[in-house]
């Protein structure tokens, strides 16, 4: 008889647990169905038409020829409508599911040389430290693992083959090239060709374009973590450029 009151004890404590594991799974549920979407995949057709602060004619002095530069004060970070590179990789988390990391960094410097109607140079980097997504913690985990920013800050790209453009391009026209060049990234350097669109626009120009990247070409593993049950072993570099040249 005096087993009674222990039972008695436990219903509750019974019922407690399995009113957390409820709210608990239903709020992975809930989170998995009306999780804010992320970003759209880059694509210069969602970038609105950007002008050059102070009204610059269409592609400056000179047509198109010259160094242009990475624009920061075109567009903002706040709604993608700027400079930017980032990352898209698909990973399942606990509770939730299958879903979209989708991380990026406006700390992007660099120039692209054109001469006639050829481009002959272009240099760009990116400073990974930056990279934000929609989860602090995983920002913080890119420091250590994967990308392991803290040992390896910058991304870096370097054009190796000249690209001739044919013409230049009309105003409000969109171009797609092809550029070939180094791609640094984890501290490896390989050769790459990444398919672009190009906008020439009230001086400004818009290049939007995306590479897809094997991890372990770049000698990345992917991260790992309680709540990361796997992360594909692959994923897409994204960018986003706004130019102007004097």
């Amino acid at each position: 008889m005096a087993a009674a009151p222990a039972r008695s004890r436990l219903g509750p404590i019974v019922a407690i647990v399995l009113v957390v594991v409820l709210l608990v799974a239903g709020a992975g549920i809930w989170y998995l169905f009306f999780r804010p979407a992320g970003p759209a995949p880059v694509a210069l057709g969602s970038v609105a038409p950007a002008g050059a602060p102070g009204g610059s004619p269409a592609a400056g002095s000179g047509g198109i020829a010259g160094t242009w530069s990475v624009d920061p004060s075109v567009g903002s970070f706040s709604d993608f409508s700027g400079s930017f590179v980032g990352y898209r990789v698909k990973e399942t988390l606990a509770s939730i599911g299958a879903t979209e990391a989708v991380g990026r960094t406006p700390a992007v410097t660099g120039t692209v040389t054109v001469e006639g109607t050829t481009i002959t140079a272009a240099q760009l980097k990116a400073d990974l430290t930056g990279l934000r997504s929609d989860d602090d913690r995983r920002d913080g985990q890119l420091r250590h693992q994967a990308l392991e920013t803290g040992q390896f800050p910058t991304a870096s790209f370097t054009l190796t083959a000249p690209v001739d453009l044919g013409s230049v391009p009309a105003e409000g026209a969109t171009s797609d090239v092809t550029v070939t060049g180094d791609l640094t990234l984890h501290g490896v350097t390989k050769s790459v060709q990444v398919p672009l669109q190009a906008r020439l626009q009230g001086g400004v120009v818009t290049i939007a374009g995306s590479l897809p990247i094997t991890f372990a070409d770049f000698s990345i593993v992917p991260p790992q973590s309680m709540m990361v049950l796997s992360v594909e072993d692959k994923g897409v570099m994204e960018l986003q450029l706004q130019l102007t040249k004097p």
